[in-house]
């Protein structure tokens, strides 16, 4: 295949964005991964939603379930003590520094190897030395402004969760969402003509019956 640039969209506090990382050794030769810190708050508000962990019958299936499928790829996960927790200073420093993809693996096993949560000065600075960033970045105007520009592109190209892969198509953007559609996103790139066949051309056409207000 042709070679083909992927940007992966993260935010730290999203224990199925670091089982998603477990399984990019499975894309095939040709595929570079960009790694794209956004701010995900930012990103729900934006399409009207709340993440999982907010939504209290949903809160202990999601951690049940990201653990399940992160032993399934080899993953000993361990949780932070505080989940959901505020991720906005590291991710200035993810950010700040255009993390590459091994730095970016550095971050997701301190909060969810090392079950970490870097939302005090003291964990903040730790984490900062795990993934070899300077701290004083997150108060850095240029990193701020890097990861609001990230989560606005993300937002523009559709993305409304992390994790997101985003491939750029003929036709524009095309969102794969969660570690679940990482199957999808493997089928598409052996054929990338996919969704113009029967039966996903038919989605297209399905209509809105009623909408919750």
């Amino acid at each position: 295949m042709t070679s083909r640039t992927i940007d992966f969209h993260y935010d730290l506090i999203s224990p199925f964005a670091h089982v998603a990382l477990k399984r990019l050794g499975e894309l095939p030769p040709g595929v570079t991964v960009r790694p794209v810190p956004v701010l995900l708050g930012a990103i729900l508000s934006h399409w009207g939603q709340r993440g999982p962990a907010e939504i209290s019958a949903k809160r202990l299936h999601t951690y049940r379930l990201s653990v399940f499928l992160g032993q399934r790829h080899g993953l000993d996960m361990r949780y932070p003590p505080r989940h959901p927790f505020n991720p906005l200073k590291p991710l200035r420093l993810l950010a700040g520094a255009d993390a590459d993809l091994g730095t970016v693996q550095r971050a997701f096993d301190f909060v969810f190897e090392q079950g970490r949560a870097p939302d005090t000065d003291d964990e903040l600075a730790a984490f900062a030395e795990a993934v070899g960033i300077p701290v004083a970045l997150a108060g850095d105007d240029a990193a701020k402004a890097a990861l609001r520009s990230n989560t606005d592109r993300a937002i523009a190209c559709g993305v409304f969760g992390v994790p997101s892969f985003v491939c750029e198509t003929t036709s524009g953007p095309l969102v794969f969402w969660g570690v679940d559609a990482f199957d999808m996103l493997l089928a598409w790139l052996d054929d990338d003509t996919l969704f113009e066949h029967e039966p996903y051309r038919r989605l297209d056409d399905v209509t809105i019956g009623i909408e919750r207000k």
